[in-house]
């Protein structure tokens, strides 16, 4: 058998500030953030099986993704944990803030999803995660490979 990628794409809404950042960025400000996950692996040869012919199926790798990184973020305010905003929000009137321990630029959210999708991923023997990509403008992203991180 071959291996085949299959990718699912997934949008959400978020704000984020980039404290001490020498730009605009430094600002609270909003994104239309997209997310590619693109995993690999052998289909499944099991006749008569429901997932018989496919690498993962698309279903389960929605609900891994939209479960654990969409639903989580979307229409959330991402901060450093030691935000200058911090003064003026707190978590207990804002439901939606959500405050890392690394400044939430689109590289650093990138390798925190990784970790959370890859965690969920356990649950499946015949598929790896390829690659990720987190898109934060139409022009502006942040890709992960596997083969650079093994």
């Amino acid at each position: 058998m071959a291996n085949i990628r299959v990718t699912k794409e997934f949008d959400w809404e978020m704000a984020h500030a980039l404290d001490h950042h020498d730009g605009k960025c430094h600002n609270i400000h909003g994104h239309t953030y997209s997310l590619s996950v693109t995993f690999v692996g052998e289909p499944i040869n099991a006749p008569g099986s429901p997932k018989d012919g496919m690498v993962i199926d698309f279903a389960d790798l929605k609900k891994i993704v939209k479960h654990t990184v969409v639903d989580v973020y979307d229409h959330a305010l991402v901060l450093r944990d030691n935000s200058r905003f911090l003064s003026v929000l707190t978590e207990d009137l804002n439901e939606r803030l959500m405050l890392k321990p690394y400044q939430p630029t689109c590289e650093n959210m990138l390798i925190d999803f990784v970790g959370i999708i890859q965690k969920e991923l356990n649950k499946y023997d015949n598929v790896q995660l390829h690659s990720v990509l987190l898109r934060e403008t139409k022009t502006s992203y942040a890709e992960w490979f596997a083969s650079d991180n093994s």
